[in-house]
């Protein structure tokens, strides 16, 4: 608001100055003043007290006094409290800016150039960051050697107009802080603890040695059991990334910190997170016998498992190659025709037949005996019957081996000359046809033996 009074002021001031350059131009052309018109030609510079409070600059002409009279504004404010945030080689810049001035249209340039350069005619400014709306500057890509010196500098833009530059000296080796370890490992070597630590990395992932050649690292550890909270800890100073920790006891549980030193420049960087180990010792002769009772265990329970695979295996192999239960001889004739012209398949060789141990085993059929009953004849059959009837009947019993008594006996009848009775002869003709119905019944066998084969059973 008082910037609008001001302004406003300066415009009142201006509109009286030109009336009266006016008044002294008119009196030019009338030629009353001669010295006056030849003063108007040039420059009149023109300040008041109002100018002087907004910083206001007038030039006033001839000509211009004919048109209008245009102030010009200042320059913007500077950035304020250029401030560098650094960890080893990351280099960010960092300002203040009061956006109630101007708003959020303003727009900063950031830009470097190595000290020596400031001395020289032609000066090379690089550009870093141009009209970014931020207020702050990454310079870690831009390559800036470690043990050189620069000048950064920073200005304020803002609808073309733009403010005053800002520098700032840099140096990374005396201005840049140093990080602590990249990394840290313990690990137990008996009743001590090796520190294995990784140096300090630089925005390319190298180490910081390269950089800082007298680094090295202040280590810290203490006692979990004697000292928690680690405020009375034990202080070790090495520049090696192997490093002993000594004077430890066996079985007990050790906590370390580690720091980046630089004394040159009194650089220290921030303390690692605790980290804790145990350390070892003598294994107890307890422990060890229960350690070879576990590893017998185990080793037996290894023997036993594998032992009862390959049994199982081993059965089902035999059963699968070499069954117990072979098949029958009527079915392994057909697996086992080597004739020229057969078809049938050969799934058995020869000398695997031979080595079955079989014996034969005829299965036969239960005889049927057939039953006729043939009534008496009421008269006795003549005697050519009988002849012929005991003929047949010796004949037979031959052939089968079955004598029969009853037709012997008729014959010694017939012989000696004997009368034979009635019933004796009736037995003897009933006799005679069963035993044609057993040889019948005998021929029918045979005849199914023949058809159904020899069975084989194996041994």
């Amino acid at each position: 608001m008082s910037l609008l009074v001001n302004w406003i002021r300066c415009c009142v001031v201006d509109g009286i100055l030109c009336l009266f350059l006016l008044l002294l131009l008119q009196i030019q052309w009338l030629g009353g003043i001669t010295s006056v018109v030849n003063k108007s030609s040039k420059v009149i510079p023109f300040a008041t007290k109002a100018h002087a409070d907004v910083g206001f600059n007038y030039s006033v002409t001839r000509s211009a006094c004919l048109t209008l009279c245009v102030p010009v504004l200042a320059e913007l404010p500077q950035p304020q409290n250029l401030t560098l945030l650094t960890l080893n080689t990351q280099y960010v810049l960092t300002w203040d800016w009061d956006q109630t001035t101007t708003g959020n249209s303003v727009s900063f340039t950031v830009e470097y150039m190595a000290k020596y350069k400031m001395k020289m005619k032609k000066k090379n400014w690089s550009r870093v960051c141009e009209r970014t709306t931020r207020t702050r500057c990454d310079l870690t890509g831009s390559d800036l050697h470690y043990l050189g010196m620069y000048v950064l500098r920073v200005r304020a833009s803002a609808d073309g107009v733009n403010s005053d530059w800002v520098n700032k000296d840099f140096c990374p080796d005396i201005d840049a802080s140093l990080g602590p370890p990249s990394r840290v490992e313990l690990a137990p070597v008996g009743n001590l603890l090796d520190v294995t630590i990784s140096d300090p990395l630089t925005s390319t992932q190298h180490s910081m040695k390269e950089h800082v050649l007298f680094l090295y690292y202040r280590i810290l550890y203490w006692s979990r059991s004697d000292d928690p909270q680690g405020l009375k800890p034990k202080v070790l100073d090495s520049s090696n990334n192997l490093v002993t920790l000594p004077e430890l006891e066996a079985w007990t549980w050790y906590c370390v910190m580690i720091q980046s030193r630089y004394d040159y420049y009194n650089k220290t960087s921030s303390y690692t997170e605790p980290q804790c180990m145990q350390t070892e010792g003598d294994t107890p002769y307890g422990q060890i016998f229960l350690y070879f009772l576990v590893s017998m265990m185990v080793c037996f329970l290894l023997v036993l498992l594998s032992s009862y695979a390959f049994f199982r295996f081993y059965r089902g192999l035999k059963n699968t190659f070499y069954p117990s239960i072979q098949l029958p001889a009527h079915i392994q004739e057909y697996l086992c025709d080597f004739s020229p012209g057969s078809d049938m398949p050969r799934l058995l060789t020869a000398d695997s037949e031979a080595e079955l141990c079989c014996d034969k085993l005829t299965i036969c059929p239960e005889v049927v005996l057939l039953e006729i009953h043939v009534p008496p004849p009421l008269t006795a059959p003549p005697s050519e019957l009988e002849q012929d009837s005991g003929r047949h009947i010796r004949q037979d019993s031959g052939d089968s081996g079955i004598y029969s008594t009853e037709g012997g006996s008729a014959q010694q009848g017939r012989s000696g000359g004997e009368p034979i009775r009635r019933d004796q002869e009736v037995d003897s003709w009933q006799t005679l046809e069963q035993v044609k119905m057993e040889e019948m019944g005998r021929e029918l066998a045979d005849e199914r033996d023949l058809d159904e084969g020899v069975v084989d059973v194996c041994v």
